[in-house]
């Protein structure tokens, strides 16, 4: 495995190319704005786009996909959500496009997904961790034969997420951070969705959200 990061839109998400070297075929984790500069980025590695792995339905982690999709009108590129995200990522007040000072927008999934379940993609294991409370519907992306974990805004490098969005609760997410992340292996890596990457272990031990 292979992982490139992309920091992407106004409030500098991490969209995260998930690339299987022996094959060159890719996901893409949140792709939340730039979504045509992302795909040119594809274009020039010759990657082979296989899916687009959403941990949320938050604009700034939704709102390249169309651009993306643009730039390949002729392959299918599945996007996989939660199953309890539909309402947030249609309705603009939830994804909190209505917030922003831009147009109002309403996202998809092709793929609706639910807890523990286990996808096989682009050559990868991957569970599904169910982790309410930034969102209802906001889950992790699990691979375990590398250690990797794709934790969106449910966990952070020494924090947690928001939890005083429509639908947070600040209780949900620390238990299911709890029970989901911090029971895995502790020298897995932890990919947030902003700012730096951090291990189960070193949350496990320091993250003060998590006491």
């Amino acid at each position: 495995m292979q992982i490139e990061h992309y920091i992407v839109g106004p409030i500098q998400t991490n969209c995260y190319f998930i690339i299987n070297k022996e094959t060159k075929e890719l996901l893409v984790v949140d792709p939340g704005a730039s979504g045509g500069r992302l795909a040119e980025f594809v274009r020039e590695k010759a990657y082979h786009p296989m899916a687009i792995l959403l941990t949320h339905g938050h604009f700034d982690h939704a709102d390249g996909i169309r651009d993306f999709l643009a730039a390949f009108p002729d392959e299918e590129i599945p996007v996989y959500a939660y199953i309890d995200e539909k309402e947030t990522l249609e309705d603009p007040r939830l994804n909190l496009s209505a917030e922003m000072d831009w147009n109002q927008h309403s996202y998809y999934a092709d793929v609706f997904v639910r807890d523990k379940q286990r996808l096989s993609l682009a050559g990868f294991d991957i569970e599904v961790l169910h982790t309410p409370g930034h969102t209802p519907g906001g889950c992790c992306f699990y691979i375990p034969g590398e250690k990797a974990l794709f934790s969106g805004d449910s966990l952070f490098a020494g924090s947690i997420g928001r939890t005083d969005f429509p639908g947070g609760s600040a209780a949900q997410l620390v238990r299911s951070v709890k029970e989901r992340c911090l029971t895995l292996p502790e020298d897995t890596d932890v990919y947030p969705g902003h700012e730096g990457v951090t291990t189960v272990g070193e949350e496990k031990r320091f993250n003060l959200f998590l006491k």
